[in-house]
């Protein structure tokens, strides 16, 4: 039998506002538990939640973005359920009109098709706090400081069919969310996290097949790794007979596994009703006019900047501008050195490495633009050679200072004197008379080839300064004299 993925996610982002949704509480990360939980996050006696303006202003940057309808008409709800981490007993939410309505946005595949995928909605809500269960033996720990942060939570149609797919749209929500700074995106600290809704059915049906909500996954390598690990197990239940329930399941890291946590709730179980303490939220046409006109640059117009300003290739432009900081980083060294190909080349290959390697954000990075611009100027300027300037990035990566300073205390300079280039390429021709005369004998296709072994004892001899094109100019000449 040959089955077919069905894959919607419901991707919950952390704004990045300076207080809550509806109190004036810090939502800084990292501090001490429960010591940014105020009594309006707690729905004490007496507290009335305000609305925060920066949270609805953000929402409708990201609908922008999104080319999605904006409701000019919000209305926040209570969604009911018992929870230790939800101290009200209800979270505030939005269900019948929320602040972003349907979208579309494109994604692009490994094998360079794009796709369309249908948004069906984004609301505002508040998060609830967060469980601790490794400190605790045998009990379990509630911080609140998360409760009340807003939330924007993005809702796509059921558009996915495969795990790659789904990865592929996270990544470019990631994108947007980042470039227009309404959230730091960081996964690793729940400022985004993502529920898989996952369901099979056979090629050519219609109908859905029963979901699962796979719950609150906080990578993209764990997004693909969970969908493919349940796609696999519903597929094996049911060609062994038996049938998929609709729950909530989590994705166990560690073995690799979904796991049943409870049964999938219905909007009806959650006794939805209008929070009484919020009035409709409305906007008009000028305010949001306003926030369109100062919209950045997001990813995929900047892409095709990049292409057409820089004479990049499109695969080039789009690795380069999946994220803001990369993209920032790459037009800095570009405009300083006047190199925008090198400079992508460095970005993408040797950046890239270090940074995964030492496992570093950019932002941490001891390489600066500048100085990145700095050292391809001087492999264009003929000062150091290509294969020289690594060992300058690696200095640069150990914080040795800038190419300069390196290039001057390690004696690196290029050797370009003709001069002394000849009387090396004369030395290895006459210490090397037998791989001459092969040289000579040879058919001039099998040439080129035999020339890299001079050219190796050169460089050797220059210990990898002697300029590379002097070296080829002049052993050409002298073996062609022989």
């Amino acid at each position: 039998m040959e089955w077919e993925t069905v894959i919607g996610l419901e991707i919950h982002v952390q704004l990045s506002t300076q207080s809550k949704i509806f109190s004036g509480a810090s939502t800084a990360f990292g501090a001490a538990p429960n010591s940014q939980a105020c009594a309006i996050d707690l729905a004490m006696p007496g507290t009335l939640p305000v609305a925060n303006e920066q949270a609805f202003r953000f929402a409708v940057m990201f609908g922008l973005a999104m080319n999605a309808e904006i409701g000019k008409r919000s209305v926040f709800e209570r969604k009911n359920y018992f929870y230790p981490d939800l101290p009200k007993g209800y979270q505030t939410t939005q269900l019948e009109e929320p602040i972003v309505g349907p979208g579309v946005i494109d994604i692009e595949l490994e094998n360079g098709e794009t796709k369309s995928i249908r948004l069906h909605h984004a609301h505002l809500e508040e998060d609830a706090g967060k469980s601790l269960h490794e400190d605790y033996q045998g009990m379990s720990g509630i911080d609140l400081n998360r409760a009340g942060t807003p939330l924007i939570e993005i809702v796509s149609e059921p558009d996915m069919r495969s795990a790659e797919e789904a990865v592929a749209y996270l990544k470019k929500i990631h994108s947007i969310i980042t470039y227009l700074g309404i959230s730091d995106g960081e996964m690793s600290q729940g400022s985004m996290r993502c529920d898989a809704n996952v369901s099979v059915r056979l090629k050519g049906e219609e109908e859905y097949g029963t979901r699962c909500e796979i719950k609150n996954i906080n990578s993209f390598k764990f997004v693909e790794k969970a969908i493919n690990v349940e796609v696999e197990r519903q597929i094996d239940l049911i060609e062994d007979g038996g049938k998929v329930v609709q729950e909530t399941r989590l994705y166990d890291a560690d073995k690799n596994e979904t796991r049943s946590m409870r049964s999938k709730e219905v909007a009806n179980d959650y006794r939805y009703f209008p929070c009484p303490d919020l009035l409709p939220v409305i906007l008009d046409d000028d305010y949001i006019a306003e926030i369109k006109s100062k919209l950045p640059e997001l990813p995929d117009a900047k892409r095709d900047r990049f292409v057409s300003d820089y004479g990049l290739s499109s695969y080039d432009a789009t690795v380069l501008t999946a994220e803001r900081a990369t993209a920032d980083y790459f037009e800095s060294v570009a405009k300083t050195s006047g190199e925008p190909k090198l400079a992508a080349n460095w970005v993408m290959v040797d950046l890239a490495a270090y940074l995964n390697k030492s496992e570093q954000k950019l932002a941490d990075c001891p390489v600066s633009a500048k100085h990145l611009a700095q050292l391809i100027a001087r492999i264009k300027d003929g000062t150091i050679s290509g294969k020289i300037a690594k060992q300058v990035f690696e200095a640069m990566t150990n914080g040795e200072g800038d190419p300069d300073s390196i290039i001057e205390k390690r004696g690196l300079k290029q050797v370009s004197d003709t001069g002394a280039i000849e009387k090396m390429v004369d030395e290895v021709i006459a210490n090397n008379q037998a791989q001459v005369d092969n040289y000579k004998n040879a058919d001039e296709k099998k040439r080129p080839k035999m020339l890299g072994f001079f050219v190796g004892q050169i460089m050797k001899a220059s210990k990898g300064q002697a300029n590379p094109q002097a070296v080829n100019e002049i052993l050409l000449k002298k073996l062609n004299e022989q």
